[in-house]
């Protein structure tokens, strides 16, 4: 069991601040392991209702009763499949003296639950969980964190085998059971395609007329695809940066598979050999990184971009927080050289700092303001923002 010190103390406080908070999250990211240790923190009581278990569900059959007289912390799990209760939740929520606080855990994220919003809106904190991060699991142990992704029963398999196959089991769930439960009518068969066809795209800038044209459909269509997996949270989208320069900027997302294990096993590569010699190695490698970096840092999704010219000039990942503009590189080599695009965008954007992240062992000044960090320091060299 590794303990998510981290989620349980940013969920402590949310729930002493607001009288409902959500866990959102991809299936089997562990919503509900988080939510067992954070009750085994409470001092009084907890009831806890598990909407895909018949008994509770008959529990639930007369929400107001059920959920009316209990004190302390309930909490709901996949409360997505009773959309019904969020009114409720608003009448219980607006009590005098909060006698109950509601901690709802969802497979969607809250564009998939906007019932939620409406019904609770100043009501309700949205809490995104992920994967296992590097400060969880330990710097030192960032490759195997990469090969087989942050999903805890890949993660904590026990061999390789078995990780691999288990998120070929999760793949196919997701798409013949979950996503039809999250309202997504499209067949399995097609959304499988397209999945796959996105982890070869893994780290480009989205193209909708190029998947349109694979896909013999209307650019509108194969975007909508996009966007419904980007809302279950297996996809995940960063936005470009415009800057007011004489230069023609990208404008189109870059699209990323949000798990690096889910990433692999979409390509059908097992192992770290597999891994190594496939094209897509190095923009595995950089979604992997980008992802560790943003969660290390704090980074709401709103203030993470991606920034490039049509010229040749780009940015990994620009970090905008008020007046503070950081900028990281990523390179899948020991020893990372400065190139004119890095003091291209370092002057461009005009950056704080610029990060390369590598995958050797030293850190080191590159030059003014561009500083090289090991993927294995980083919990050392990079601190939340």
């Amino acid at each position: 069991m590794i303990e998510r010190r981290r989620e349980l103390s940013l969920l402590d406080g949310l729930l002493r601040q607001y009288p409902v908070v959500a866990i959102v999250g991809a299936r089997q990211v562990g919503k509900t392991t988080l939510a067992r240790a954070l009750a085994a923190r409470r001092t009084g009581p907890v009831e806890r209702f598990d909407l895909e278990a018949p008994e509770d569900a008959g529990r639930m059959a007369d929400p107001p009763l059920a959920l009316g007289s209990l004190r302390g912390l309930v909490v709901i799990d996949e409360v997505q499949r009773s959309p019904g209760l969020f009114p409720l939740l608003r009448v219980l929520a607006d009590r005098p003296g909060r006698p109950a606080t509601f901690l709802l855990l969802g497979s969607a994220a809250p564009e998939l639950l906007k019932q939620s919003s409406e019904s609770l809106a100043g009501r309700i904190a949205y809490h995104k969980l992920g994967g296992f991060a590097l400060d969880e699991i330990g710097a030192e142990h960032h490759a195997t964190l990469w090969r087989r992704g942050g999903l805890p029963a890949s993660y904590l398999a026990g061999s390789e085998q078995k990780s691999f196959g288990w998120r070929g089991a999760f793949v196919k769930t997701f798409l013949e059971r979950d996503l039809p439960q999250l309202g997504i009518t499209v067949s399995s068969q097609t959304l499988r395609r397209f999945w796959t066809m996105l982890a070869h795209y893994h780290g480009q800038v989205w193209n909708s007329s190029e998947f349109a044209r694979a896909f013999g459909m209307a650019d509108t269509t194969v975007r909508g695809y996009l966007d419904r997996l980007t809302a279950a949270l297996v996809v995940r989208q960063l936005q470009p940066w415009h800057e007011n320069i004489s230069k023609r900027q990208v404008k189109a997302p870059k699209v990323f598979i949000a798990d690096s294990g889910l990433l692999h096993s979409l390509l059908n590569l097992p192992g770290q050999r597999d891994l190594d010699a496939h094209p897509k190695v190095g923009a595995s490698w950089e979604g992997f990184v980008i992802d560790q970096v943003v969660r290390r840092l704090g980074a709401r999704p709103e203030e993470c971009f991606f920034w490039a010219t049509h010229a040749g000039a780009e940015l990994d990942l620009l970090i905008v927080r008020g007046r503070i503009r950081l900028g990281f590189e990523v390179k899948r080599t020991a020893d990372p050289r400065p190139s004119p695009g890095m003091r291209i965008a370092r002057q461009d954007l005009r950056l704080d700092e610029l990060v390369v992240v590598h995958a050797g062992e030293k850190a080191f000044l590159m030059g003014k303001g561009i500083r090289a960090v090991p993927m294995a320091r980083m919990l050392k060299e990079i601190g939340p923002l």
